[in-house]
């Protein structure tokens, strides 16, 4: 077994997590290795290793592990409900960057892979905020979230991060995995500033350093931007302090029950908001090194702890 062809099978192993095929561009820009590879290489080794032909089906232009080739027919539905949620998605991220003290939206979750479950599935979104008005920011992004349901379409903001506060806390391979499938959508040079204060992402997946699934930036009109200049410059003063304050405190007050839960990723203070009252990359993490075990190829460097 060559490194790179445990890195394709591992890959495919953590994709497996989510029950989702890959194509080999997916895999080269996803690729868990220690070192960049071109893709050509990862398209050869796909094509003619005798080990991943032993561990790995290719159907339809999709790999995925061995006995799961049912998955890929999962994942052509998948990728159809996406693309009707995509303009949706667009559609409610313009109204999203129009809000005051936004700098930054970028599509996460399942749509950002593809990989939305219905045409019905919510749409996950982070929002990078100006310094001191994360909370305000938030609070005109619920707004939007309760016009929305009303329409009948979930749109979820939960993560909210100020841009003095770009880096990520945790640097394990499920954050890296977010941090590279994410999709920006608007406040595009905001987004590299990002990923460079995010720049161990390349530990992990160091194919990953550019944006997988590029679409065009959204831009605001006159009229939006002049109305959410007013409101900023309302909002900018002592007025829009207190105001920031009274929000963040009132939600410290209602969310300290669930923030004491065990297995919380949830992080509230003066600089992030996210929402996450139940940590989804703990499972993952374990899920992914119960497979990496099955195929003996567990590796220290790629601990479910990110130390």
């Amino acid at each position: 077994m060559k490194p790179i062809e445990a890195a394709v099978l591992r890959t495919l192993l953590y994709a497996d997590v989510f029950g989702f095929p890959m194509t080999p561009e997916e895999i080269h820009h996803f690729l868990i290795h220690d070192a960049p590879v071109g893709l050509k290489q990862v398209e050869e080794i796909l094509a003619t290793s005798p080990f991943i032909r032993e561990h790995v089906e290719m159907d339809c232009g999709f790999a995925v592990c061995a006995g799961r080739r049912g998955l890929i027919d999962q994942r052509i539905e998948r990728e159809k409900a996406s693309q009707t949620l995509w303009p949706l998605a667009r559609r409610y991220g313009k109204w999203l960057a129009r809000l005051p003290f936004v700098r930054m939206v970028a599509v996460t979750g399942a749509l950002a892979m593809n990989n939305a479950a219905g045409e019905h599935d919510d749409l996950d979104y982070m929002l990078v905020t100006a310094e001191g008005r994360v909370w305000l920011a938030r609070a005109f992004s619920i707004l939007l979230v309760r016009a929305a349901r009303l329409r009948g379409v979930i749109i979820c903001p939960n993560y909210v991060l100020s841009e003095s506060a770009l880096e990520q806390n945790k640097k394990d391979l499920f954050i890296a995995h977010e941090v590279t499938q994410m999709t920006p959508i608007y406040g595009l040079p905001l987004y590299w500033v990002f990923r460079d204060a995010n720049s161990w992402v390349a530990d992990h997946l160091p194919n990953g350093d550019g944006i997988f699934r590029d679409t065009a930036e959204l831009t605001l009109g006159k009229l939006a931007l002049r109305l959410k200049d007013i409101l900023e410059a309302i909002l900018s003063g002592s007025l829009g302090d207190k105001f920031e304050n009274w929000e963040y405190q009132r939600k410290l007050r209602r969310f300290a029950r669930e923030m004491e839960t065990p297995h919380s990723a949830a992080q509230l203070d003066e600089k992030r908001v996210k929402g996450h009252f139940k940590d989804y990359g703990h499972p993952v993490l374990r899920q992914y090194h119960e497979r990496l075990r099955e195929y003996g190829l567990e590796e220290v460097e790629f601990s479910a702890s990110g130390d």
